[in-house]
C-alpha cells in the first residue's frame, strides 16, 4: 500500500492510492466526506429578532456556516463540549446585510471559515441578537458537520492505482482530513476484526 500527494493547497488535496482494495479506498472516501469531526452550530438562543426571517430560518443559515476546527485544541475532542458564538447587530438607519464575520466566538480557534457569508438582511430599525452553540459532530449525523464539500475517487492510467481528491469546507486542512480518515478506517477495521474473532 502507498499514498502519494500529487496536488495540495489550502482548499484541496489529491492523493494517489496504490495497492488498496476498492472497498477500502471507497470506505476512506466516505469517511473523508462525513466521518471526520468538525465544529458546527447545533442550536441557537434567539434573544431578539425583528428581521423578516423567522428564528428557525436564522438558525438554519447559521448552522450551515463552516467553522474552523482545531481538533488538537478541542478538549480531547469531546463531542459534548460546546462553544458559544454571539451576534448583536445593534440598530442602523440603513439597510444592511449581517455577515458571518460579525459572529463573536468564545474560542478564537473556532470561527467562521469566511467573514462574508450572509446571514440576514436588516431594514432600517431592525435588529437581531442571539447566542449560538457549536459542538463537534460528524456528517453522518447532519450535513452541517461534513468536513468536505466534495470527495472523489477515480481510476488513473496505472493498474491498481486510484486518485482520491478531497475538497475541504475550510473547517479542516484537506491533508488533515485524509490523515484522520486513514486513522479512523484503521480503527474501524481493527474493531471489526476483534468482533469477528469473538464470534463462536
Amino acid at each position: 500500500m502507498s499514498l502519494e500527494i500529487t496536488n495540495e493547497n489550502d482548499e484541496k488535496v489529491s492523493v494517489k492510492i496504490k495497492g488498496v482494495p476498492l472497498q477500502y479506498a471507497n470506505a476512506l472516501r466516505r469517511i473523508c466526506l462525513n466521518g471526520v469531526p468538525v465544529y458546527a452550530v447545533e442550536s441557537i438562543d434567539m434573544l431578539e429578532n425583528s428581521s423578516v426571517l423567522a428564528d428557525e430560518g436564522v438558525a438554519h443559515r447559521v448552522g450551515l456556516i463552516p467553522l474552523k476546527t482545531d481538533l488538537s485544541a478541542s478538549k480531547d475532542g469531546n463531542e459534548n463540549d460546546k462553544i458559544m458564538l454571539t451576534l448583536d447587530s445593534g440598530f442602523s438607519d440603513e439597510t444592511r446585510t449581517i455577515l458571518s464575520g460579525e459572529l463573536k466566538s468564545q474560542d478564537e480557534s473556532v470561527v467562521p471559515t469566511s467573514n462574508d457569508i450572509p446571514i440576514v438582511t436588516l431594514a432600517p430599525g431592525q435588529s437581531i441578537k442571539f447566542e449560538a452553540y457549536a459542538r463537534l459532530g460528524k456528517g453522518t449525523e447532519h450535513a452541517r458537520w461534513n468536513s468536505a464539500n466534495v470527495v472523489t475517487l477515480t481510476d488513473t492510467e496505472k493498474d491498481d492505482e486510484k486518485l482520491l481528491t478531497v475538497e475541504s469546507t475550510g473547517a479542516l486542512n484537506p491533508k488533515h482530513i485524509i490523515l484522520s480518515s486513514v486513522e479512523q478506517l484503521s480503527s474501524k477495521l481493527s474493531e471489526f476484526k476483534t468482533i469477528m474473532s469473538e464470534i463462536k
